[in-house]
């Protein structure tokens, strides 16, 4: 007897909960990857540079595929892309690899996965949304598991802990705002061509800021090591993940693929004491549970 065939529906559903654990997996070894180029004494300026620089042909090629057929940008549509790219990617991208400098990647990650709490603290704020008594409840929940792991991790190593904390957050707030402004851009454009769009700006951005900030030498001064971290981190890190998040939300949608995007933080310490050799405690895994618990929470009550 042979055994049944998988109907196309639930090989698409397999398929996009695959290509979402993929996509949550390659977003969390962004940190990891810039915590091991740190190493090589780079900064945060130089390395930045060099991450968007590799990843600019990408973004612009998917922006090239995405568009192709459809009518030009307004000049109301560049603006919204440039704003957005500003915001949501360069701005974000930025402050994140400035606090790296400070902060584990565990806790990087944990302060990141407090992002759809600032969306519905904005959408409150900007278009009078209302929130359940449960998406509270997962926002306390969440909070107290960052407040834990923070207060541990500011005993250990110090005050720098504290402005890495603060660059992380104000990080999520950047991309909170981008998340919040760019529905009705989605809309006119679409996903990818906006992703792809919205992030070669951010690339470029990136780019002038090395430009205006460092000598053209200093490019060239950076060890091999960070060179070849770099392109790991534009391929693997940024312009993969994004793909496999986008086609694991046509598949089965973005509900699922936010709760499968949970594995994030789980991947990011496991890669973290396995690679940056970063301690594993227990205040580190009551942490990451009181997060988890509280976004699970906290979704549930966006879903009811």
């Amino acid at each position: 007897m042979t055994a049944r065939a998988p109907a196309p529906a639930e090989d698409r559903a397999v398929s996009g909960l695959a290509f979402a654990l993929a996509g949550a997996i390659a977003f969390s070894g962004k940190a990891i990857i810039v915590k091991l180029s740190y190493r090589y004494g780079v900064d945060a300026v130089t390395l930045i540079m060099y991450r968007m620089l590799f990843a600019l042909p990408l973004f612009a090629g998917m922006a090239w595929w995405a568009g192709r057929g459809k009518p030009p940008l307004s000049r109301r549509d560049w603006a919204a892309v440039a704003g957005l790219g500003f915001c949501g990617y360069y701005l974000s991208s930025f402050l994140d690899f400035l606090g790296l400098q400070y902060v584990t990647a565990s806790l990087e990650r944990l302060i990141l996965y407090l992002n759809p709490t600032m969306v519905l603290l904005f959408g409150w704020l900007l278009y009078r949304r209302p929130w359940s008594a449960r998406q509270l409840a997962g926002m306390a929940i969440s909070y107290a598991g960052v407040a834990l792991v923070f207060g541990q991790e500011l005993r250990i190593a110090g005050g720098n802990v504290a402005l890495g904390s603060a660059l992380v957050f104000a990080s999520t707030v950047s991309y909170a705002l981008y998340m919040v402004y760019s529905g009705q851009v989605v809309q006119r454009l679409g996903s990818l061509r906006l992703v792809g769009l919205a992030t070669s700006v951010a690339c470029l951005c990136c780019i002038a800021q090395f430009l205006l900030l460092r000598p053209i030498e200093a490019a060239l001064q950076v060890a091999p090591e960070v060179v070849g971290l770099s392109v790991l981190n534009a391929s693997l890190g940024t312009a993969v993940p994004v793909l496999l998040v986008m086609m694991a939300i046509e598949r089965i949608g973005a509900a699922g693929t936010a709760q499968a995007g949970m594995v994030g933080p789980l991947s990011t310490i496991l890669l973290g004491v396995w690679l940056l050799e970063e301690p594993f405690t227990g205040w580190l895994v009551a942490g990451t549970v009181l997060v988890l618990a509280g976004i699970y929470v906290f979704t549930r009550g966006r879903a009811r």
